[in-house]
């Protein structure tokens, strides 16, 4: 059932939205300001926003943080057909209507820029604005599905990896959850997530002895601890769910985002020398997205929103207003 839980000036919601239930972290403003929505990506819950949950708040936003489906709190479904993006973007309307928000601001890093600009392409009447972080909007291959695509990175591509059902679980188990989260969180590498033939991605990932600044053992612990109740099936299932999404999107062949949008990638992003860089100052990146201001942060890595809270937080805030302001 649903249920209400205030924890400090957090509240956690229990609700129930598009057959699941779905846990949601809320921090109000005062005087009641916008609504932003921010969406979480692998392998990570609510608490990677914490930094911008503060922030957004403290100059006058309603921020919602859900667990997406598959994580933390918010039910995992077993079967991977049950994470296409069309159930993820039916858990976030369902959850806009819980709150009697006709439209919001999004934001979202990972898989949950992925969602956010799904939001924005399936239902842009509810969306002021996207803030995108890592990823950017990809469009529909006609001619190639996903899975079909990535194979050509070879066998110890991360997401070829993930394809296999128990694959990854059973990997990802020859460790503690601690080491599993220092793995991914901390990664620096900027070359794409290839390992050597015949080694999975997880045993080539390294765990640092020394933690960065930016983030401490405690931080770590809070995902080790989560991850360690939920497992990590519901975010291996985002990509597994890949083809079908693909086949289901067929009606959105070409389309536009036509919502404003702003995306930030950090210039040591996994995969930026080698592509992201080329494709998002190029014209069809811009074609696709009209209404795009793009972000660059110097020495920036994947988990941009936690390594540099001050700087993405700011980039955030600066698009809200501006966007306030027309």
């Amino acid at each position: 059932m649903e249920s209400v839980k205030k924890i400090g000036d957090i509240i956690h919601h229990r609700i129930k939205t598009n057959g699941i239930y779905m846990h949601v972290v809320e921090k109000k403003s005062e005087g009641g300001g916008p609504f932003v929505l921010l969406l979480h990506g692998f392998p990570e819950t609510w608490f990677s926003w914490r930094h911008q949950i503060t922030h957004l708040a403290s100059h006058g936003y309603h921020v919602l943080a859900p667990d997406l489906r598959g994580y933390g709190e918010s039910d995992s479904p077993p079967s991977p057909n049950s994470y296409t993006m069309f159930h993820v973007v039916g858990d976030l309307i369902g959850l806009l209507d819980h709150f009697d928000q006709q439209q919001v601001f999004v934001v979202g890093h990972d898989w949950g820029a992925t969602a956010a600009w799904h939001l924005s392409l399936f239902r842009p009447d509810r969306i002021k604005g996207i803030v995108a972080i890592s990823v950017p909007f990809f469009p529909r291959n006609p001619d190639v599905k996903p899975s079909e695509f990535f194979k050509s990175f070879g066998d110890g591509f991360c997401i070829s990896q993930y394809q296999e059902t128990g694959r990854a679980e059973r990997a990802f188990a020859k460790y503690d959850h601690l080491t599993v989260m220092k793995k991914f969180l901390l990664i620096d590498n900027i070359d794409l997530m290839v390992a050597p033939a015949g080694m999975e991605i997880i045993d080539y990932l390294e765990a640092p002895e020394v933690l960065p600044s930016w983030i401490t053992e405690e931080e770590l612990k809070v995902y080790a601890d989560t991850f360690q109740k939920s497992g990590f099936i519901g975010g291996l299932n985002y990509y597994r769910a890949m083809d079908l999404s693909w086949e289901l999107e067929a009606p959105w062949q070409g389309s536009k985002i036509t919502v404003p949008s702003k995306l930030i990638v950090g210039n040591k992003d996994i995969g930026f020398e080698s592509f992201i860089k080329a494709y998002i100052e190029g014209y069809f990146h811009k074609a696709l997205v009209p209404d795009i201001e793009v972000v660059i942060l110097e020495e920036g890595h994947h988990y941009i929103q936690q390594e540099k809270p001050q700087k993405v937080s700011d980039q955030i805030l600066s698009f809200l207003q501006k966007l306030a302001i027309n």
